[in-house]
């Protein structure tokens, strides 16, 4: 069967589009709610047997690309518990807080920053419905970029952004959380839920989980669980550069799991309080920083383009209210079913860590750098990624729901094949006339491999279905001229096209597609 159009499904609403992943993602094994016997607990998730694949693949792409293929760059697995002195020395004790603001009729409560992002958002989609017009009615003739600079009403519409935008940095750099109110309330944002603007005062939370060392009462010390992988990194900066006899620059990554108290923990897995996260943090010669800001900025911007999926779900965004430690930072932001949201943060991270850290613990973390005959608290840039974030991200742009030439559907997961749970199934046709021994020994010569599944139950089209529901690039089908001649059928998840095969040809036919070397060097 040929496949006529792809066309997502229709969906009423962004909502909707979220809750057919959520609903999808259950179904067939990729996240279950947290506990859910017990009727679940908040914005707490498990990764089913097919998400825990998916997880692997997406943290070996990453550990792949950062670390494997820079010779500069080493690997790090710290405690989630560290000396409490190191939330002191990083400011997260003092300074680790988000501006919540909550609406009195729905009782929900917002992050105030997020309220005026999405505000201005809006402002932005109607610059860009704008220039859409432009360019339908002026088509190859149309200039855009002169169309933004001197259309009335995008200069009116980018005027108000600014001033906006000014307001909010003003108000988030110098902590004057009445006048972020005031901004909420000069632009009528009203709550998504109950559309009232009756809203409360904004206050700062902050977001970090405490816990106590130690079992005898009045004894126990109080630490953190950590909120960021990050400072795992810059207290073993020294051990690891002196260890592995590192040289400026170089870089350390770490995968780990991280925790925050996230009030507004919502929609699905972008926001969880127990979340995981891919960073690397790159030690760099003072005044070298702003030159490695840009180099990172477009490597990781490389990485998730080579995954395959539409550029435009892909853009930067300058941060407005810079952190403590930053001289510049910028997200790469993913066209989420929510939005344009943060899925990844390339910062300019200063200095500041480390002397912080120096100044705390009363050792020095200074690097002797011979080609300049200098020692030096070295400058970081920092990459950033949420490895849920980048799930979902991967959920969202690979699940459609197809239109065949006979009328019907089917859901199928494009996944980029290197990141797919399983990269083959093989079925027998029927089971018997010793077909199953047949395709068992085929997976067992290739799951040495690749990840391989067995499926004998249902007619082989529904077996089909099932297989491109959970994103396998290919279906083995063994049927009785297997037996003949030893060679099966192969169908392409994507194009639905099958093809007989000799058996001795399949490892090579599927390491083709599905091999990460793809990914890594096109």
């Amino acid at each position: 069967m040929s496949l006529i159009f792809k066309s997502e499904k229709t969906m009423a609403t962004q909502e909707d589009k979220l809750k057919d992943i959520i609903g999808h993602a259950k179904e067939y094994g990729f996240v279950f709610p947290s506990s859910e016997i017990y009727d679940g607990l908040s914005a707490t998730y498990d990764y089913g047997q097919l998400g825990a694949e998916l997880k692997n693949n997406i943290k070996n792409y990453w550990w792949k690309a950062m670390v494997h293929m820079n010779e500069n760059i080493v690997g790090l697995d710290a405690a989630i518990f560290m000396h409490p002195e190191t939330w002191k020395a990083s400011g997260h004790v003092d300074a680790f807080n988000d501006p919540l603001i909550d609406n009195k009729d729905s009782k929900k409560r917002y992050r105030a920053d997020v309220l005026i992002e999405d505000h201005i958002e809006k402002i932005r989609a109607k610059i860009n419905k704008d220039v859409a017009k432009g360019l339908k009615r002026f088509g190859d003739d149309f200039n855009e970029e002169e169309f933004r600079a001197t259309n009335p009403n995008v200069l009116r519409r980018a005027a108000e952004i600014k001033s906006i935008e000014d307001r909010m940095r003003d108000a988030l750099e110098e902590e004057k959380l009445d006048d972020l109110k005031k901004l909420i309330e000069d632009l009528g944002i009203a709550c998504p839920l109950s559309g009232s603007k009756n809203w409360t005062d904004v206050k700062q939370f902050n977001l970090m989980f405490s816990t106590e060392l130690g079992s005898v009462s009045g004894e126990s010390a109080k630490i953190y669980l950590r909120p960021e992988t990050a400072q795992g990194i810059f207290v073993n900066y020294l051990n690891v550069q002196k260890s592995g006899r590192m040289k400026i620059p170089f870089g350390i990554a770490q995968i780990g799991k991280a925790f925050r108290n996230e009030i507004v923990a919502r929609q699905f897995i972008f926001r969880m309080r127990e979340f995981e996260q891919m960073e690397m943090q790159f030690f760099v010669r003072p005044g070298e920083e702003m030159k490695w800001y840009e180099y990172w900025k477009d490597y990781r911007i490389k990485w998730h383009k080579a995954l395959g999926f539409d550029e435009s779900a892909y853009r930067f965004h300058d941060h407005i209210k810079m952190a403590h430690y930053a001289n510049a930072a910028a997200d790469i932001e993913f066209n989420f079913p929510m939005g344009f949201k943060e899925l990844e943060g390339i910062h300019s991270r200063t200095d500041f860590d480390l002397k912080k850290h120096e100044e705390h613990s009363g050792k020095k973390l200074r690097y002797f750098d011979p080609e300049i005959n200098e020692s030096y608290v070295p400058y970081v840039v920092e990459t950033s990624i949420g490895l849920d974030r980048m799930f979902l991200a991967v959920l969202s742009q690979s699940y459609k729901m197809e239109t065949l030439e006979d009328g019907s559907e089917r859901s199928v997961m494009s996944i980029p094949p290197a990141l797919a749970p399983y990269k083959v199934a093989v079925m027998p046709l029927t089971k018997k006339d010793n077909l199953p021994e047949k395709a068992r020994a085929i997976i067992d010569d290739l799951k040495i491999d690749f990840n391989c599944q067995y499926d004998e139950k249902d007619s082989i089209g529904k077996r089909y279905r099932r297989q491109d529901a959970i994103g396998t690039p290919f279906a083995v089908t063994v049927d009785h001229q297997t037996l003949e001649d030893n060679t099966v059928t192969i169908r392409d998840r994507d194009t639905m096209k099958q093809e007989r095969v000799a058996i001795a040809d399949l490892h090579g036919i599927i390491h083709e597609k599905v091999n990460i070397r793809k990914l890594l060097v096109g």
